[in-house]
């Protein structure tokens, strides 16, 4: 008896402690862990959002770039910060399901070891071509794949980023075999198959984008829950009986683990807030993407249902770090 009244009178502590914190935060500028490079998708949806944010909190939130190891350093970052609330990191595929998933000696577990507060927003990605490829569309695509196993190569932007595990998804249901070139971000491997060295890539929509509208590149399909106002001949996936592979990227915002649920609350309505804002939403529509802003508990089942389908096609791929 005597136990379970010391549990009940800790948790009732804990959650008054919750809630003064949520009375009084924020009390000092917010750090959000961006885990890549500056200048890519991530980094450039993350400044969308945290300038805004930071005036409707009253306090900066400010974006630290912790790149490396395909988003999972800026991870493990956020995973051992104290569950205050003035470290936050911005949450992608990459960091919480397709690396953890190919590599499992990841120092942390991305189900287990953050707080999900909101999915703000989901971009497409692309599957697309130099113009030199010999054809044009998906079926001549699949019809140049299967008569010749093994002779294409495709670029991404990393060993267990989601351009790697997308196309290898895409290989297992189709059938086919092209060969794996990882590249350390997507710039240098738009970069070579723009230039023709690699001749196929899946990527993210709005870092490919500037070379599809110049015809550099030729898109095949987008992964997205409707076709791409921008690309209105590109069907999506799931159009062409792929459906698996339509997954479009995800950027959120996690906490470290135990962040208090007053806290949680706070955080997901201030960002709903932002993203109803017509100048942000015009922001990030233009670079191909579409405002989410689920629940904590949505985005928890969303982060979830991400790790167990790319875990499946590591297990069926055979998938190893190179």
């Amino acid at each position: 008896m005597k136990t379970i009244f010391l549990k009940l009178f800790f948790t009732s502590l804990c959650i008054f402690a919750g809630m003064a914190n949520a009375q009084t935060y924020p009390a000092k500028p917010i750090r959000l862990v961006v885990p890549f490079a500056p200048g890519g998708s991530t980094d450039l949806i993350a400044r969308i959002v945290a300038e805004p944010l930071g005036k409707l909190l009253g306090q900066s939130v400010i974006v630290d770039n912790k790149a490396g190891g395909g988003g999972t350093v800026g991870a493990l970052e956020v995973a051992r910060a104290a569950p205050d609330g003035y470290t936050l990191g911005l949450t992608t595929a990459s960091s919480a399901a397709t690396n953890p998933a190919i590599n499992p000696a990841i120092a942390y577990k991305p189900l287990t070891d953050f707080t999900p507060i909101i999915n703000m927003v989901a971009s497409p990605n692309v599957l697309a071509i130099h113009p030199l490829f010999p054809a044009k569309d998906m079926a001549g695509f699949l019809k140049e794949l299967r008569a010749q196993p093994g002779k294409y190569d495709y670029a991404s932007s990393g060993t267990g980023g989601i351009g790697h595990l997308q196309m290898e998804l895409f290989k297992n249901l189709t059938k086919t075999f092209v060969v794996h070139i990882p590249y350390a971000g997507s710039g240098p491997a738009l970069r070579d198959t723009v230039g023709g060295q690699v001749p196929i890539i899946f990527d993210n929509l709005p870092s490919t984008m500037p070379h599809i509208k110049d015809k550099r590149l030729i898109a095949l399909a987008v992964a997205s829950p409707e076709r791409v106002a921008e690309l209105p001949d590109v069907p999506t996936f799931k159009e062409l009986g792929l459906e698996p592979v339509n997954r479009p990227a995800l950027y959120g915002i996690w906490a470290p683990k135990g962040l208090p649920a007053p806290l949680v609350a706070q955080l997901n309505a201030a960002v709903r807030r932002v993203l109803q804002d017509p100048a942000v939403i015009k922001r990030l529509e233009a670079t191909g993407s579409r405002v989410v802003a689920n629940s904590p508990v949505e985005f928890a089942a969303q982060l979830k249902a991400e790790y167990e389908i790319y875990k499946k096609v590591v297990d069926a791929q055979k998938l190893k770090l190179d």
